[in-house]
């Protein structure tokens, strides 16, 4: 191991080098109060940035043990200290220069608390994972700003992010505890009867559909006296709020005044929240999978029988395969996947779904006979799937009031504010009687576990054997073949679709190959990255991935368009 010195005379010495002469540079160097590693040098200017590592001893960095005690502490402390570290790097990183130069970076961070590997905190040490940019112009090397970055800045962001007496510590303990309660929360719905929980005073309005901030001047939330729940929370101590219990809840209400917002906050309640987002404590059950139309996309071997059957020419819809889906196909897909993947909770907007697939009036029913008409409405499907299989929905229903008959909760919004309606929606379907012939049978149907074959499934491009890369929440480039993921709404971070990538290279090689079927090789890795962290799906430790759910890892794998699974008809069709 070197010392800082060393590493400023090599940068010195290197001013106006070619800039892959920066290679030398890899290794471990001793500062004064932390270890400093360069694992990965970039090669280029307008390359990846290169990976740096900080790794500050518990003797200096000196955060008490019961900040991290537990592991939703830990999660909160990590997820502290990265925003620390990110505010002061933002601070003093200088777009100066060819390319990346000069910029410093850690974790993309969000309105979420995700669990990342940016940041790892044990009683020995904390370490902070970052990349930066070497300081280059043209493709010479700046060697003495490049000293100036790796020497004196990085020892301020490790003063200013990683010491525990120069940070707030009112702060931190109130992040650490904002944490621990949400997942005491969320723990204890199923033994509370509640499939979500939405507390008095929260914030659910967003800025604008590009800037997650809580919308200024909104209507905090107030839960119907009738659905009103209340917990003394570990922290926060005693807290009151609407309460969803399971089986079928709709949201209604008039344009405008709050459904999708609503349904929007349920549906990451999965996450957890940073202090004054707004949606700290609201929570969700954790497998709740959200589902929509997704024209377009490929099916892979998929049993969407329970909701289409009987196409025309005779083809087989127990054994499904696309590479162009409809509407109501993708839709029926959609919700088979997420049952196959562990969902528990659906969660669905009236305006990101089929028609067709949500309902079939008492007039159409007259007009097509159901023999002629291969496709079962959700409205007909929704109760057998709780009866047989314990899976709620929540639906945001403006336009059809057939729901209400199957219904259990009726949540009427107006201007953001909720009632509970459920009495006078049964009594108007009990008055307006619709006359509709379910259609549904006496059961849901079978879900049924695939096998995806190994062949199928190929991150190389080109000479790389290896080739991955993602974009924002909505792609992923898997070796030749881009993955869609924009109707993959519950992905909040670039770093979770990394991650899922280099999962899905990992399954290929550990799982994939031995005919398992879908949901075991969503176990075995859900087991892996538990036990192991992150960085078992990876060849060196690196800080830009973000935790995943098995639902995503699925739908990402389910949206690969070589994707073969075991048995798959070879006739594609829409």
């Amino acid at each position: 191991m070197s010392d800082r010195f060393s590493l400023n005379s090599t940068l010195t010495n290197l001013d106006n080098d070619s800039y892959r002469a920066y290679k030398k540079i890899r290794g471990s160097y001793q500062f004064e109060d932390f270890t400093l590693i360069i694992a990965y040098v970039q090669g280029d200017p307008f390359a990846s940035p290169s990976q740096l590592r900080e790794i500050v001893p518990q003797t200096v960095a000196s955060f008490p043990p019961q900040l991290y005690q537990s592991l939703s502490r830990e999660i909160g402390l990590r997820d502290y200290l990265a925003r620390q570290f990110a505010q002061s790097a933002r601070k003093l990183s200088l777009n100066r220069g060819t390319g990346k130069s000069c910029l410093i970076n850690i974790a993309s961070l969000g309105q979420e608390v995700l669990v990342r590997n940016a940041v790892q905190i044990n009683n020995k040490q904390v370490e902070a994972r970052f990349t930066v940019g070497l300081p280059a112009k043209g493709r010479r090397i700046l060697g003495r700003q490049a000293t100036q970055m790796l020497c004196e800045n990085i020892s301020q962001i490790v003063s200013e992010s990683l010491i525990y007496k120069s940070l707030d510590r009112e702060n931190i303990q109130l992040h650490v505890e904002t944490i621990e309660d949400a997942d005491w929360l969320r723990d204890r719905l199923k033994n509370h009867n509640l499939v979500a929980f939405v507390p008095n005073g929260a914030i659910l309005p967003r800025r604008s559909g590009i800037n997650p901030q809580p919308l200024k001047d909104a209507i905090p939330f107030e839960s119907p006296k009738s659905l009103q729940v209340e917990f003394d929370c570990p922290n926060y101590g005693v807290i009151k709020g609407m309460g969803i219990p399971p089986g079928i809840s709709l949201i209604v209400g008039g344009g405008y005044h709050g459904k999708s917002t609503l349904l929007k906050a349920i549906e990451l309640g999965i996450y957890n929240h940073i202090p004054g987002d707004g949606r700290e404590y609201v929570v969700s059950n954790i497998n709740g999978v959200k589902i929509r139309a997704e024209d377009g996309r490929s099916i892979a071997g998929v049993d969407i029988s329970p909701f289409i059957n009987h196409l025309p020419q005779g083809r087989s819809t127990t054994n499904f395969s696309t590479t162009n889906a409809s509407g109501s196909t993708s839709q029926a897909a959609n919700i088979i996947e997420a049952l196959e993947a562990g969902a528990e909770l659906l969660l669905i907007d009236e305006d990101t779904s089929a028609t067709n697939f949500t309902i079939r009036d008492r007039r159409m029913q007259a007009l097509i006979a159901k023999e002629k008409e291969p496709i079962t409405p959700f409205i007909d499907k929704v109760r057998q799937l709780y009866a047989d299989y314990e899976v709620s929905t929540i639906l945001v229903m403006g336009g059809s009031g057939d729901y209400f008959d199957v219904a259990d909760l009726v949540i009427a919004l107006e201007n953001y504010i909720p009632q509970d309606v459920t009495n006078e929606a049964k009594a108007i379907a009990k008055a307006y009687v619709t006359h509709r012939n379910p259609e549904g049978g006496i059961n849901f149907g079978k879900i049924t576990s695939r096998i995806p074959l190994k062949d199928s499934i190929d991150p190389s491009s080109g000479k790389k054997g290896v080739k991955l890369k993602s974009r924002a929440t909505n792609l992923i480039s898997f070796g030749s073949e881009d993955i869609d993921l924009s109707a993959v709404e519950q992905l909040v971070d670039t770093g979770q679709l990394k991650a899922i990538a280099l999962a899905i290279v990992y399954a290929k090689n550990r799982y994939i190959n031995q005919r398992l079927t879908m949901p075991q090789i969503l176990e075995q890795i859900s087991q892996d990255i538990d036990q192991h962290g992150l960085d078992i799906i990876t060849e060196y430790p690196i800080g830009d991935l973000a935790q995943f759910r098995p639902q995503e890892l699925a739908a990402t794998i389910n949206r690969l368009r070589s994707l073969v699974v075991e048995g798959a008809n070879k006739v594609t069709f829409s």
